[in-house]
């Protein structure tokens, strides 16, 4: 029996979603517009990075090739490899919005096919009956914010306020979600992880698919920076996921990083923390050590969407991506015979892109592992193909979304 390692680079699209021009995104491309700015220059950062953009190891597995195939257009700069390996190809999004949870949920193999609720894009974000509850149930004097936000820009807006006030910073985007920030030493993370469970409780109804608390540190608005402790508590997904369905043939989910919030903590058998890219590619390497046969290693790495993507930071979401790709041979060299890699994404987030939020794009699909001949799999119609592919790897049944393309 084989073993299963999932890696989510979180919001590396590359362009091309056909329901793009719904969503505001038409011509959105995170990797095509990253790459032409590293080839014109642009990227170009003193001690970070400079040049064209450099992913030899992935384009080994096929990326330039997917790109072209996502988007109609090859990302600049970047040479087309002499020999590829692996499956490769793209896949088009059927779930509704553009958040986390449904990008790794159809992964998964179970769709969003459900509205999600959202706030207003204008005025007050949350409506005043809303903050009455949430200040009457958590015992606070009022809240801060109250509107859609970048988190890095709101808690310099607001952070020394709060600090002195004691209110909450409660803001949104265009995703679902309810995002609360607070000082974790003058607020105090456990009060900010109770606030969030009661938050989440009265916001059941609206359908809002995550809160989030995103606690910081620091006095002044200067020297403000969020920690990662961060937690997200999430609806559970609408019916059982490839997770639950593992879980449920008795093999082991290694769910690393975030994976575990973003699913509500169903199907995840076995929680492993850290926090940020380096950290998250280390303890990815130490857990695929230990996994057993017939066991999921899941990572979902968060720098390129958290960092780089939603601050719009072309530069470092490039050096983020060529230093992940330098790490590929490590993982490579932990696999044994008849383990699978797949590398993919959950929504795209075009550095280049106007505001701050999540950009609509197909994503790459990569699978690689011994005895894996090198092939073309398309544009796939599903994320929830990936799951599907996983499932039949594993040897348990398939699901009711998506094919494999083994």
């Amino acid at each position: 029996m084989a073993r299963a390692f999932l890696f989510v680079l979180d919001s590396f699209g590359v362009g091309g979603a056909p329901d793009a021009p719904a969503y505001g995104d038409d011509g959105a491309n995170t990797l095509g517009h990253i790459a032409e700015y590293c080839a014109a220059g642009a990227a170009d950062r003193a001690g970070l990075r400079s040049g064209p953009l450099k992913l030899p190891n992935m384009s080994a597995l096929g990326l330039v090739h997917i790109a072209k195939m996502a988007s109609g257009v090859a990302p600049a700069g970047m040479p087309v490899p002499d020999r590829i390996f692996g499956l490769h190809g793209a896949a088009s999004e059927i779930s509704r919005g553009k958040d986390t949870p449904s990008g790794h949920w159809e992964i998964a193999g179970t769709p969003v096919t459900f509205d999600w609720g959202y706030f207003p894009a204008d005025g007050d974000a949350f409506s005043p009956d809303l903050v009455e509850a949430i200040c009457e149930a958590a015992g606070l004097p009022g809240i801060l914010g109250n509107c859609h936000s970048s988190g890095t820009e709101i808690i310099a807006r607001f952070g020394e306020e709060h600090i002195r006030s004691g209110k909450p910073i409660c803001y949104t985007s265009s995703d679902s979600v309810f995002q609360i920030a607070a000082h974790e030493i003058h607020f105090g993370l456990d009060r900010l992880i109770d606030l969030c469970r009661i938050v989440r409780a009265l916001i059941d109804p609206l359908n809002i698919g995550r809160v989030i608390a995103r606690p910081f540190v620091g006095e002044t608005a200067s020297t403000f920076e969020r920690t990662g402790n961060r937690r997200d508590f999430s609806v559970p997904p609408p019916e059982p996921t490839l997770l639950d369905r593992l879980a449920a043939a008795g093999r082991s989910v290694h769910a690393v990083g975030k994976i575990g919030d973003i699913f509500a903590h169903k199907g995840v058998t076995r929680l492993i923390k850290a926090n940020g890219n380096a950290a998250l590619t280390e303890a990815t390497l130490r857990t695929m050590d230990e996994a057993k046969d017939g066991d999921l290693v899941f990572t979902n790495f968060v720098d390129f969407d958290m960092l780089y993507g939603h601050r719009r930071d072309v530069a470092g979401y490039a050096a983020a991506l060529e230093a992940f790709d330098r790490r590929l041979p490590d993982i490579h060299r932990k696999m044994k015979n008849g383990d699978i890699v797949v590398l993919t994404a959950d929504h795209g987030c075009d550095p280049t892109w106007r505001g701050s939020d999540h950009t609509r794009e197909r994503v790459p699909v990569m699978l690689f592992g011994p005895g894996i001949r090198s092939r073309s799999i398309g544009i796939r119609p599903t994320y929830a193909d990936i799951g599907e592919t996983i499932a039949q790897h594993l040897g348990i049944p398939a699901g009711a979304h998506g094919r494999s393309f083994l």
